[in-house]
């Protein structure tokens, strides 16, 4: 499996912007299908955003699309995450995901197989 290490959370105002980014290591992120999710206390693992393994396929969930944009660096080995007009409902421990190459950008939990240990996103109303 892959090895992934995400960074860029922090505490931020409403209406605010963060880029998180996922560098993954132990193999090509070309490789995989890239996704981000997150996690607010006592609350289940929910998608926040996905790209297919070449960037042609990206999905979103519904409360960051037009806010939030997936993106990656395969020279970089590199997913990231650009957040924006964040709100304080988005904050939650974020975390990115790598599974097999499929067309469709996964948006569930079991399409991954490696996971990063979270970075914090704090957004203050």
């Amino acid at each position: 499996h892959v090895y992934l290490v995400e960074s860029g959370g922090g505490l931020v105002q409403t209406g605010g912007s963060l880029r998180l980014s996922c560098a993954a290591s132990g193999g090509s992120s070309n490789n995989y299908n890239m996704g981000w999710f997150r996690q607010a206390p006592g609350k289940e693992r929910t998608f926040v955003a996905a790209t297919n393994w070449y960037g042609g396929n990206t999905d979103y969930e519904d409360s960051v699309k037009g806010r939030f944009t997936v993106s990656r660096d395969d020279a970089k080995n590199t997913v990231y995450l650009q957040m924006n007009s964040l709100k304080p409902e988005d904050t939650a421990v974020y975390y990115c995901a790598a599974g097999p190459p499929k067309p469709r950008a996964g948006a569930m939990v079991y399409e991954y197989e490696s996971w990063g240990q979270g970075t914090q996103v704090t957004v203050s109303s």
